[in-house]
């Protein structure tokens, strides 16, 4: 039986049919994640701060770590490819009640991990990954669209990690847990890196009239090539100086040829678009990153900053931008961010900076500095869910599919 719907004769797709939040992938999986950002957070704070206990299937830190990465990262790329697929094969894809048995499964593993034991939990959270992998192959062989077979690759590559995860924790697997999250880190990275190179030039260019960006094929490779490389070193690398010095200095080309990249993009030029901006500032959060990183395998910082720069500003960043934006031209809205959206893009920034930067310059206040972080990342994708939801669950204002 095939991996999607069958199409009509006469449009290639299936007819504007069903529960409207089941049409495209994009609509559920982005409402839920913005759902899971808003509760998760708090219990983690909670649960850091020892004010909260709970059953959970793992330790309290292996669990925030895992769900922000496999939970609310991984629903916002599903929700995206799944949307996307549709426009580069022009195939259709999942919807429906396939469509909500993901969701479903998604949405239960989520639950299993603070209630259920853990041999469930593990089961529940293993299977979306490959499942959405082969349906992005289905549709990308059928499409022969061979340009974006490598993100079904990373797919498969994230279920390895997650599983090598699962793995390492029930101790089936000699690793330490937090290795397999910084792979599964290092992996969404490589996504973002894919997708930001495609889509933030194009709309700028798309939204400043006249501007011409020019690819650079020379660059887009180093870059790409170089950001793996340093990733890799920092996760795969065994322990000594030498092998810190070289992932270190990765690294920091990495972070260089990040900068370059962007500055080749004209960043200055949507600074009175917030609907873009947001886009090149969650972007430089990557160059941070990689510099933090670097420090950190020199010895000079904790680890953390780099981690934090990468999944709190670079991957939280690009996601309230994306989801914003995509979410309102296949709802068909203008491309334009209200003040709510624009209060939201500043929240998430400010949560990256009060979460990197704060305890880099004052550690003593890490506790307040967490709390505050915690609070910017709450608000802003609560703002979402006031502004989205009622736009996901209804049809597109223009009657069309999707």
């Amino acid at each position: 039986m095939p991996l999607h719907a069958a199409p009509t004769e006469a449009t290639g797709e299936p007819p504007p049919a069903g529960w409207p939040l089941l049409r495209l992938g994009f609509r559920p999986f982005y409402l839920g994640a913005a759902l899971f950002a808003v509760l998760a957070m708090p219990l983690w704070i909670a649960l850091f701060l020892g004010q909260l206990t709970l059953p959970l299937a793992v330790p309290p830190v292996l669990w925030h770590a895992h769900e922000m990465l496999f939970g609310f990262a991984v629903a916002v790329i599903v929700g995206f490819l799944l949307t996307a697929g549709k426009a580069w094969t022009g195939l259709a894809t999942p919807r429906g009640a396939f469509l909500g048995a993901m969701v479903l499964l998604w949405a239960a593993a989520r639950v299993a991990a603070v209630a259920g034991p853990y041999p469930v939990y593990a089961l529940l959270d293993l299977v979306l990954l490959p499942l959405v992998a082969a349906v992005m192959v289905d549709l990308l062989v059928r499409a022969r669209n061979r340009r974006n077979l490598p993100l079904a690759g990373i797919l498969v590559l994230l279920s390895l990690a997650n599983g090598a995860f699962h793995l390492a924790v029930i101790g089936a697997l000699s690793i330490a847990p937090l290795s397999a999250l910084h792979a599964g880190l290092a992996l969404i990275v490589m996504i973002e890196c894919v997708i930001a190179g495609r889509v933030i030039p194009a709309f700028t260019m798309s939204a400043t009239p006249g501007l011409k960006l020019a690819t650079r094929p020379a660059l887009e490779r180093a870059t790409l090539s170089f950001t793996a490389l340093a990733l890799a070193l920092w996760v795969l690398a065994p322990s000594g100086a030498v092998w810190a010095a070289a992932g270190g200095a990765a690294c920091a080309l990495a972070a260089a040829l990040h900068l370059v990249r962007q500055w080749h993009w004209q960043p200055a030029r949507t600074r009175g678009r917030p609907i873009l901006w947001i886009l090149h500032a969650a972007y430089a959060w990557i160059a941070i990153g990689l510099g933090l990183l670097a420090l950190a395998q020199l010895g000079r910082i904790g680890v953390s900053a780099g981690v934090h720069a990468l999944a709190v500003g670079a991957t939280g960043g690009l996601v309230i931008g994306m989801i914003t934006r995509t979410a309102r031209g296949h709802t068909g809205r203008p491309l334009e961010a209200s003040k709510a959206e624009v209060l939201a893009y500043g929240l998430v920034m400010a949560a990256a900076a009060l979460r990197v930067l704060g305890p880099l310059a004052l550690p003593q206040w890490l506790p307040h500095l967490l709390v505050c972080a915690a609070l910017a990342w709450c608000a802003a994708f609560a703002l979402y869910i006031v502004v989205y939801a009622p736009w996901l669950i209804r049809p597109r204002r223009d009657g069309k599919n999707g």
